[in-house]
């Protein structure tokens, strides 16, 4: 930070030229292409008005510059500020500040600051315009029918799409700024009847200790700021998403979101493990192809974690198998043992996945293509593989794509690397150790101090039932009670209809 404004910055001062002076060397004036300064005479008065080229709107600039060209010397004389404020600058957003550091952070913001020489005070016109793109589909989160439209790297935007979809008047969107140098906008979004004060509050103070030059990484920098561990955390401690409807649900359900500005992706706490879990697509499905899609995906899971340390145990200890699976087992062994041939393909299957993310999108059907023919055909018939390692590897890996959460699907990948070394070191008991070393674990895992685990740790039978199905919208009439809403109800439970012989007539369930 530069030394002029370590020490508090000066007020506005009468005196324009001294103001002028002060805002040119903070900013780089003459340096810096980008900050523009235009000076102009209205109505015999002087003033400068500050602005980062790009930044802000050409067209309605000029309608404010044209009409203030127009103005005589009675139209602003006297209180100039305050006729200009009151009377002759036709726009919504404008604020009166006396603070220089305040026109210096509105002017980086975007936003233009506009000095009368002789006034003690400045106006703030919010004229800002910033480059992005409109709001399209999540790539990570598609759905088959539903909206298209996702978050984008503007938070006006992003608040916008939150309450097309939810016009609550208590709805919260509190706004700060982190980075002493970035000076990242931050909003903080809560239902206030609804969420958990303590927890808000709790999300505040974490987010005012940020003490940090700079967050150019958003909000993955806020994410291991707010959710602090010594050496990083393994399983995601917070929910990311890029849509408005899943951002939405969330809030009802009495969590808070973090929105960041230039990034899309979307930070909801508390999470648990089980929200990683689960995508919009079975909402939007009716309950039982629903259920269906997420058991689907919860043996996805499991197979992704359990398959390839089941089959090295099998492999090397065949006489484990009952008679009617004595077939498990690689037919022809590779010429690498066969842990060294399950750490090779995992890496090279992490290494395809990476250099396609890298890879121009013309030629990253051609990169999988050579890169499986490589890894699959070309390296068993060389002998390097056994025809089963690399089967079931390419199993577990297509199993990992149906996490819905990017960050828990990297999870799941290192702690089956786990799994599978303990296995290879120590046999059946090094793998249920392992599995158990992990579920304790995930069991002192909290987010925000709520149990990572919940409702299975500690339990809850009603709640757990609706992370195991997916229950209809008619019944799902709590919030997680573990969050401690401030409104636990979310709809009264209906009365069963009767019918004209007095007999109840029990709506569908």
């Amino acid at each position: 930070m530069p030394a002029a404004l370590e020490k508090e910055a000066p007020k506005v001062h009468p005196d324009l030229e001294k103001n002028i002076k002060y805002l040119n060397d903070i900013m780089g004036h003459g340096k810096s292409f980008d900050i523009i300064l235009r000076r102009f005479n209205v109505g015999g008065k002087e003033i400068a008005i500050y602005f980062v080229n790009g930044f802000v709107k050409d067209d309605i600039m000029s309608l404010i510059l044209r009409n203030l060209d127009e103005l005589k010397r009675s139209d602003i004389s006297p209180n100039s500020l305050k006729k200009l404020f009151n009377e002759h600058i036709n726009h919504i957003q404008v604020e009166l500040v006396d603070n220089l550091e305040k026109v210096i952070d509105g002017v980086l913001s975007g936003p233009l600051a506009l000095l009368i020489d002789g006034e003690e005070q400045a106006l703030i016109i919010d004229l800002r315009q910033y480059p992005g793109r409109l709001p399209q589909e999540p790539d990570l989160e598609k759905v088959v029918r539903g909206p298209r439209d996702g978050f984008v790297e503007t938070i006006l935007m992003n608040t916008l799409l939150i309450r097309r979809r939810l016009r609550d008047p208590r709805l919260r969107n509190e706004a700060m700024q982190v980075g002493t140098r970035s000076k990242t906008d931050i909003v903080i979004s809560y239902i206030e009847d609804i969420a958990n004060p303590e927890l808000v509050e709790r999300v505040k103070k974490n987010l005012q200790k940020i003490k940090i030059d700079g967050i150019p990484m958003a909000e993955k920098a806020v994410e291991e700021i707010i959710q602090p561990g010594k050496y990083g955390n393994l399983f995601p401690k917070v929910r990311f998403t890029e849509r408005p409807d899943v951002a939405v649900t969330h809030l009802l359900e009495g969590r808070i979101l973090i929105m960041v500005d230039t990034s899309p992706s979307i930070i909801i706490v508390p999470s648990f493990l089980w929200d990683h879990l689960q995508a919009a697509e079975e909402y939007r499905q009716g309950p039982p192809v629903g259920v269906y899609i997420r058991w689907v995906r919860y043996i996805g899971v499991a197979i992704t974690l359990f398959i390839l340390p089941l089959w090295f145990l099998f492999a090397v200890q065949p006489e484990l198998l009952p008679p009617a699976l004595k077939f498990i087992g690689p037919s022809k062994m590779g010429k690498i043992p066969l842990i060294g041939q399950f750490l090779l393909a995992e890496l090279a299957i992490d290494m395809i996945r990476l250099a396609t993310i890298h890879t121009p999108t013309p030629l990253a059907t051609s990169t999988g293509i050579i890169a499986a023919l490589l890894i699959g055909d070309v390296a068993v018939k060389v002998g390097l593989f056994s025809s089963e390692v690399v089967m079931y590897t390419a199993i577990a890996a297509v199993a990992s794509f149906m996490i819905p959460s990017y960050e828990m699907s990297w999870a799941v990948r290192i702690v089956r690397l786990f799994l599978l070394l303990a296995t290879a070191a120590f046999r059946l008991p090094g793998l249920i150790i392992a599995t158990l070393f992990t579920l304790a674990y995930l069991a002192r895992t909290k987010s925000l101090g709520v149990p990572y685990l919940w409702p299975l740790i500690p339990f809850n039978a009603k709640e757990m039932l609706s992370v195991i199905i997916r229950t209809p919208v008619e019944i799902r009439n709590t919030r997680p009670a573990i969050l401690h809403p401030r409104n636990p109800i979310r709809q009264a439970v209906p009365e069963p209809a009767r019918k004209p012989g007095g007999k109840e007539e029990q709506g569908e369930k």
